[in-house]
């Protein structure tokens, strides 16, 4: 097969990489033949360069994060903060999804918790984990509006399946009691087969009188809890942090609290 014939074969096959790389290669080493071999290492590694990016950003728009750019490699380690680099990275890679482990965050407004949430999520597409991503009002919203519509079990299928799941801004309403069955139904059909990232503005303590719902509560709280990783975080908004600055007024950044974890279980029955 000529070289123009292989190029367009490439083309036809939808391999752009290995096309790409074929022409630079063809054009480089036509006076000096290059080992085969390296040929295809180089049209392979970029073939798949292009499928790990496209993959990605497939994985992220299904994810619909609240802070798309929020990445592990963004987040800030500056003393001040207090945030241990080494409790954090142990959420790097794909460990806790693969145990199946909760993280749980919460903190005051502005303190960083869907960044961090969202960095996650960000980490686990790039390990072509799927992940899906909502406000806890959203969430509830779209659970019913899918009753509604008869399309609840598609849509519960779908929060059940994904590997991470992030509730964000749990609170401070009451839940209803269809609020509190929905969210009971999830947390039941994930705990120990899936992992599931939740923030809110309140004390972790206060999420039973949330629920408003002893039992219920109990149940719920029991799954979440269980062998959870826990950020308790402090301090003002970070929204507010350049203004001050700007006004030589004292550091107030957040400080981020020491994570709670305990150890990792052996994976889901």
């Amino acid at each position: 097969m000529s070289t123009n014939a292989t190029y367009e074969a490439l083309r036809a096959l939808k391999l752009d990489g290995m096309a790409d790389v074929f022409a630079e290669l063809a054009a480089q080493t036509a006076n000096s033949p290059q080992d085969p071999t390296q040929w295809v290492a180089h049209m392979v590694a970029r073939e798949k360069s292009i499928r790990d990016a496209k993959r990605l950003q497939s994985r992220l728009r299904a994810a619909r994060l609240r802070e798309p750019e929020a990445t592990m490699d963004k987040v800030d380690y500056m003393a001040e903060r207090t945030l241990d680099r080494a409790a954090f990275e142990v959420l790097r890679g794909t460990a806790w999804i693969e145990t199946h482990r909760t993280v749980l965050m919460s903190g005051p407004c502005g303190v960083g918790k869907s960044f961090l949430a969202c960095a996650l999520g960000h980490e686990a597409c790039k390990l072509d984990k799927s992940v899906m991503y909502f406000r806890m009002p959203q969430l509830f919203a779209e659970l019913a509006s899918a009753k509604q519509g008869g399309t609840y079990d598609r849509l519960f299928g779908k929060i059940k399946r994904t590997d991470v799941l992030i509730l964000d801004d749990w609170g401070p309403d009451l839940m209803t009691p269809a609020q509190r069955r929905d969210l009971m139904e999830i947390v039941d059909a994930r705990y120990e087969r899936k992992s599931t990232v939740i923030t809110s503005q309140l004390p972790i303590e206060k999420w039973y009188d949330i629920i408003a719902d002893p039992t219920l509560a109990d149940a719920i709280l029991d799954r979440l809890v269980h062998q959870a990783y826990r950020f308790d975080l402090a301090g003002v908004s970070m929204r507010k942090a350049p203004a001050e600055e700007k006004n030589d007024a004292p550091s107030t950044k957040p400080s981020f609290g020491r994570l709670l974890s305990r150890p990792a279980h052996p994976a889901s029955r």
